[in-house]
């Protein structure tokens, strides 16, 4: 749902209520209602369009928001039926397919592991990435405090009220370097009823939700259950996913209350990039295995909301939560016969690998059959509450709306991590025993260590009309940020870091007319090193891509400022609505931190690599015409480096002499295409039956490993989906869709394969690095909805 102004107007009896609820949300600037038809209201006189005020949220906390008319930043709002467009809900896909600026790629190879791009700012669930967006769930944040990661299958599906792409904002806290991304909820108050969605299809795709909410009085309660399994398309790829989710609610004259509790399990096999070479062999082909990911996640959460007086609220949320991840990742080995006949392994030329106690670790398999297995434990327990106050009092005479705060996220997370080496499977290359445990003193070290951290955030935002038309508003936050790491075993781990910085952001909002307004503004935001990256932050001590850590050394907080300017409007056309926006933006990021490839195989650390630049222009057009609606979007995005810094080269084959590639200003950064349009239209052929599609096109972008941009970009793609829907009753209705409908064979990811350390029978000469993760073929789907 994507309504930009709700407009109602004479037109010979009956027009509707100009609601944009529909696919694309390049231009939502409001929080949808649960209904899924468009609202329908008289109109009008002739002379006269009503505008119905809409409101945006101003901070994590709900209940704190102003007017879109006021709003100095691009917001896009999906709602029930962007979520679930193709049948089930699915947040993620709602995302790349309706918001504009939004893009996915998945190095993990399973689909509920992407990494999201928004304006070339990435999350992801994986170790690894400079985490530049924050994400919360009903004001709490989502981001994992070890690495700032988000892991998307954590979610309750169907309990999903809306989804809030919002740009740079420093009130959203750490992280919100490009933009936030706002999670909210259903609870009883709001959904009333019950629902069972079933879905099956191609791949062993089973899915099952249901949710029920109910309210008697001032009580109401709510719960969403899901369980989600797929088989997946290629080799030793699989999902199994269980969330279940629990509000209790409580609201009187003036206040209102919430517990909630989500708890979930995720089992996910992702078969990860295999050789370009082998997937021409063989598509489903993995390289190297196991790569399993699961996920234990435990939350509870009270929120309140107090009107105090006409004037003055206060909303407050506290939280715990506990999280436990398992990884096992089958790698390409750096440890081989030192030569041939050699009855020990070497790490390099010359240098014995080793295990406890020093102890040689001999050649135990034939041939070059060797594997290695990292294997990490992630246990975390985060914790930590907010208090706003939000005060609407006229400010000399004029309207005024101020929103002042506190935030605190404390965390208690012990890591551990071990790599072994092993036989491999000839056919298929999955790791087996005996699994001798590798410790090499400065290259790969069994890891065993301790973490806190603790994030404090002080913040303030007031919007104030200098006229009826013209809005300013100012905003600030103080980010500070405690960080201890403490070695538990014997290692150089122990640390401690302290980071602090103060974000101003000042835009305006100039109602032109009551339909169309323009808005722009500045803004800052920062993002502290994570204790995953300082515990990885030197190339005599690059952990492995699984981030064993062996040492402490400091980084610089990464720094954003950002320009923003940008217009969005509604028209009436005829019987309908065009609602359309245009968004520029410009962000600079001061000591930005990659993850740079080290000399040793399999290894990389943390650096800052100086200034990154990203801007780009989002176009939007939103259709609403009698039984048609439709929508076209546009991206472009440049990503691309300010200063220049040399890397080791990894697989990438355009090394220089000694090894290293040099990347220099104006160089691309991989993984983000620069173009990208989006396009769905659905169509109501009767008042029961509705068909649609939906396609998104993306141009090519440079290989992760190729940041000098020296290689063969990866290739653009354009892949669409079909949906019908069809109410058998006003409380049944079956659907389909046929996702990917011609075929399309693309790759969602990138990059480079270590050569000539792993045998593949398929091609045993592989030759070419490049590495790419494939995208699922054509997949039909069906399903079934009941509502009592």
């Amino acid at each position: 749902m994507r309504p930009v102004f709700d407009l109602t107007a004479r037109r010979a009896g009956w027009i509707g209520l100009i609601f944009c609820t529909g696919i694309a949300p390049a231009f939502a600037q409001t929080v949808p209602t649960s209904s899924p038809a468009p609202i329908i209201i008289p109109a009008a006189p002739a002379s006269s369009v009503k505008i119905r005020r809409i409101t945006v949220q101003t901070s994590p906390l709900t209940n704190s928001g102003i007017d879109i008319a006021k709003a100095a930043q691009a917001v896009q709002v999906l709602g029930r039926r962007e979520i679930s467009r193709n049948g089930a809900p699915d947040a993620l896909r709602a995302l790349q397919r309706n918001a504009t600026g939004v893009n996915l790629d998945n190095t993990a190879g399973n689909p509920y592991q992407p990494s999201l791009f928004y304006h070339g700012f990435e999350i992801s669930p994986l170790e690894g990435t400079s985490e530049g967006l924050a994400v919360y769930v009903d004001g709490v944040r989502f981001n994992e405090p070890f690495g700032d990661t988000v892991n998307w299958d954590l979610l309750p599906e169907p309990a999903i009220r809306t989804l809030t792409v919002e740009d740079a904002n420093p009130v959203f806290g750490l992280n919100a370097l490009g933009g936030a991304i706002d999670v909210q909820l259903k609870n009883g108050f709001d959904y009333h009823g019950g629902e069972i969605e079933a879905l099956g299809g191609s791949f062993g795709r089973a899915e099952l939700d249901a949710q029920y909410g109910v309210q008697r009085g001032n009580v109401s309660a709510y719960v969403a259950a899901s369980e989600r399994h797929e088989g997946g398309w290629r080799q030793d790829q699989s999902s199994g996913i269980q969330n279940v989710y629990a509000n209790l609610g409580w609201r009187g004259p003036r206040a209102e209350l919430h517990m909630s509790l989500t708890l979930a399990h995720s089992a996910l096999n992702g078969p990860g990039t295999a050789p370009v070479q082998l997937l021409a062999a063989d598509p489903s082909a993995q390289y190297t295995a196991p790569n399993f990911q699961g996920n234990r996640y435990a939350k509870f959460a009270i929120s309140l909301n107090d009107r105090i007086d006409s004037a003055n609220a206060i909303q407050a949320v506290a939280y715990y939560d506990y999280f436990l991840q398992k990884i096992s990742n089958g790698n390409a080995p750096n440890d081989l016969p030192c030569y041939s006949g050699s009855p020990y392994l070497c790490s390099a030329p010359g240098v014995l690998s080793t295990t406890r106690g020093g102890v040689p670790i001999p050649a135990f398999a034939t041939g070059n059959f060797y594997s290695e297995l990292d294997q990490e434990s992630t246990n975390t327990n985060g914790y930590g509450a907010s208090l706003q106050w939000t005060n609407t009092a006229p400010l000399f005479s004029r309207h005024n709306h101020l929103v002042a705060g506190l935030s605190f996220d404390g965390s208690a997370t012990e890591f551990d991590a071990v790599g072994l080496i092993g036989g491999i499977t000839p056919l298929t290359r999955i790791f087996v025993g005996p699994g001798i445990v590798i410790d090499e003193p400065g290259t790969n070290v069994p890891v065993r260590a301790f973490f806190r951290s603790a994030y404090y955030g002080v913040y303030a935002s007031d919007t104030f009309d200098l006229t009826q038309k013209l809005s300013v508003t100012a905003s600030a936050r103080i980010n500070a940020a405690q960080l201890a790491t403490h070695d538990q075993g014997g290692g150089t781990l122990t640390g401690q870091h302290f980071f602090s910085h103060l974000n101003p952001a000042l835009g305006i909002a100039y109602q032109l007319t009551p339909l169309v307004t323009v808005y722009g503004g500045y803004s800052e935001a920062n993002r502290n090193p994570t204790p995953a990256e300082l515990s990885c932050a030197g190339p005599q001590n690059a952990c492995s891509l699984a981030n064993f850590f062996t040492n402490d050394p400091n980084l610089k907080q990464v720094t954003a400022r950002t320009w923003e300017a940008g217009l969005r409007g509604a028209a009436l056309i005829g019987g309908g609505t065009l609602s359309y926006q245009a968004d520029y933006y410009r962000t600079v990021l001061a000591d930005d931190i990659a993850f740079i490839n080290a000399p040793t195989i399999g290894r990389a650390y943390f650096s800052n690599i100086g200034k990154v630049l990203r801007q780009g222009v989002d176009l939007g057009l939103d259709l609403h015409a009698g039984r048609w609606r439709a929508y076209l979007d546009y991206s472009f995005t440049s990503a691309t480096y300010r200063n220049g810094f040399i890397e080791s080269a990894g697989g990438n084959p355009a090394a220089d002499s000694s090894g290293n590639i040099a990347i220099v200003p104006g160089d691309h950064l991989p993984g983000i295409p620069a173009n990208q349009i989006k396009f769905g239209a659905d169509y109501r052929i009767t008042p029961k039956w509705s068909v649609g599609a939906s396609a998104v096109a993306v141009t090519s972008s440079y290989l992760f490993g190729d940041e000098a941009n020296l290689n063969k970009p990866l290739p653009g793609y354009v892949v669409t989906d079909l949906t019908t829907r069809y109410h058998i009753t006003p409380k049944l209705e079956v659907f389909g869709t046929i996702e990917n409908a011609f075929n399309a064979t693309y790759y969602t990811y990138g990059g480079f394969a270590s050569l000539g350390n792993v045998f593949v029978a398929q091609v045993p000469n592989l030759t070419n690095p490049r590495a790419y993760s494939p995208a699922a073929p054509i997949g039909g789907y069906a399903g079934i909805k009941v509502k009592f």
